[in-house]
């Protein structure tokens, strides 16, 4: 039986979780809480302290779009990266059924947001085509050109995924729906503030972004809509924001997202050198442990995303394990009513059930240290050998009454 030590507890706990959310920078927190303190008027206001608010808040668009390669009017605010991805496609398919064409291209392991609004698509009449992302977790751009129709009204495929991190060949990918006419979404959350993304460049039409990935503050995102594409309105009411989504700007959280972001953006190269040198390293120490798999590719993949598979035990555990010891990560499980279910980016790159339980994703952070990334690899290897001492799966896969996977 392996021995276990609970290790440093909850003091200094080390946060490996940055997909999920980021930790505020103190640049906008400041910025925020500068403009809650000053400039709190109405930007919708004629008197001069809504004006001033006005300013602060076009002046935070002209800073988003100009990082992106936008333009300021092809920026709308949003409340984040799901409610831009439901305006988004809910626009596209409305432009397409106007046209006649009800057919959407996406891949299988996008986020829900994109998932969910497609299958209330489907149930309106829309064909939808889910294409694969092989073992690898990468879409192949001559897959997605095989599967426009003539009738294709949208191509809706994720920057980078959330899960285990493979970047997509978004500029080929957009390059063949320019060329074939079809309007190109890619759901850039996990991208934003970590890679090069550029909306000219890349071809894309529709864009959607969340502040909380890039150190921003949380309920505050932003759509890009190309010059020209009508957007259909998903919330009704005012004039903001050129009359396509109604309520009053949340102008501190937005300003301190545009803040958030152009730091981000600006010591990107400095953080990802950084960054891919901790992941690989972490992707090097874990490959050690047995019967074990990085899930995605190798290179191809966020500069601070790591996700592996362990045979033999179950992510829940793994988890709460290595919260014990300090080490904050997820797993490409859902808890979902009292059951665990497997991730379905996992199912999608071809990982079985039994594997696809017990995985973990570890997303660092740009200040992680060398003594820490130490500190997980064994922290992992320590409580995976745990784990399996007390798995019956494991005792069978060892006593060869099951065969191994990985």
């Amino acid at each position: 039986m392996c021995s276990y030590n609970k290790g440093r507890g909850h003091i200094d706990m080390i946060y490996a979780d940055n997909a999920a959310t980021t930790k505020m920078s103190k640049t906008a927190i400041d910025t925020m809480v500068a403009l809650m303190n000053e400039e709190w008027g109405n930007p919708s206001s004629l008197y001069s302290r809504g004006q001033k608010a006005k300013e602060a808040l076009e002046t935070a668009r002209e800073t988003v779009a100009g990082l992106i390669g936008a333009q300021p009017n092809e920026i709308l605010f949003t409340s984040g990266g799901s409610e831009a991805d439901n305006q988004v496609i809910r626009s596209a398919a409305e432009l397409g059924k106007k046209k006649g064409k009800m057919h959407i291209i996406s891949t299988a392991f996008e986020h829900h947001a994109v998932l969910h609004t497609l299958a209330k698509l489907e149930k309106e009449g829309f064909d939808v085509t889910l294409l694969d992302v092989h073992e690898d977790g990468l879409v192949v751009p001559s897959e997605v050109e095989d599967a426009i129709r003539d009738d294709t009204c949208l191509v809706t495929i994720m920057f980078a995924n959330n899960e285990i991190g493979t970047i997509q060949p978004i500029r080929e990918i957009g390059a063949i729906c320019r060329e074939k006419g079809v309007l190109f979404h890619t759901d850039a959350v996990q991208a934003i503030g970590h890679v090069p993304v550029n909306v000219v460049d890349d071809n894309i039409d529709f864009l959607s972004a969340s502040a909380h990935k890039f150190h921003g503050p949380k309920g505050v995102g932003f759509l890009y809509a190309k010059k020209g594409i009508r957007l259909t309105n998903l919330i009704e009411g005012g004039a903001q924001e050129r009359g396509k989504r109604a309520g009053t700007e949340n102008v501190p959280g937005i300003v301190a997202a545009a803040a958030a972001m152009k730091e981000a953006c600006e010591s990107m190269d400095e953080h990802a050198k950084h960054l891919v040198a901790a992941r690989d390293k972490i992707i090097a120490g874990l490959e050690e442990i047995p019967h074990s798999a990085l899930n995605g590719d190798p290179i191809r993949r966020l500069p601070s995303n790591v996700n592996f598979c362990f045979e033999g035990i179950e992510g829940e555990s793994l988890l709460l394990l290595l919260d014990q010891k300090g080490i904050q990560a997820s797993s490409g499980s859902a808890c979902t009513s009292g059951s665990l279910d497997p991730s379905h980016v996992l199912l999608a790159i071809g990982r079985i059930h039994d594997v696809a339980h017990g995985s973990l994703r570890l997303s660092i952070g740009e200040d992680i240290t060398d003594a820490e990334v130490d500190e997980i690899i064994e922290a992992v290897k320590d409580v995976v050998a745990y784990l399996r001492g007390f798995s019956p799966i494991w005792r069978d896969l060892m006593a060869g009454k099951k065969e191994f996977i990985l």
